[in-house]
């Protein structure tokens, strides 16, 4: 399992880490199995996405606000209740093939890191299995 280190900007935020990742799948030299991507964080995830259209991207993060707004008050403590929301809708991880030693993505697909409570410094997790 590789772990990558990032660094998010925003207190929410989609960063495209499909090229990171593919490096590290090339660099195992796996030909075929799977990829699985995972955030160790409770207030972030790892999810596929269009990658094409960054207004996508806000529009997205902006519904998920309408479903976990950060004015609600709610019960628990702290401020970041809505991050742990989003993180959950969204998950920690995915799964993606990998054919003769890529990923194996739609055109217009990538990988993307979801930060709901930054900035922070994060990890994320690489695992290819054959």
């Amino acid at each position: 399992m590789i772990k990558i280190e990032l660094k998010s900007n925003y207190t929410s935020e989609m960063i495209d880490i499909t090229e990171k990742v593919s490096e590290e799948v090339m660099k195992l030299g796996i030909r075929d199995g799977l990829c699985t991507v995972f955030s160790p964080h409770t207030t972030s995830s790892i999810v596929l996405f269009e990658k094409t259209d960054p207004k996508l991207r806000r529009d997205f993060l902006a519904s998920l606000s309408r479903i976990a707004p950060a004015e609600l008050n709610y019960e628990s403590e702290g401020d970041n209740t809505p991050a742990h929301i989003k993180s959950t809708l969204c998950g920690p991880r995915i799964v993606v093939p990998v054919k003769d030693g890529q990923l194996f993505l739609g055109p217009w697909q990538a990988i993307f890191f979801c930060e709901f409570d930054g900035p922070r410094d994060r990890e994320y997790y690489v695992q290819v299995i054959q």
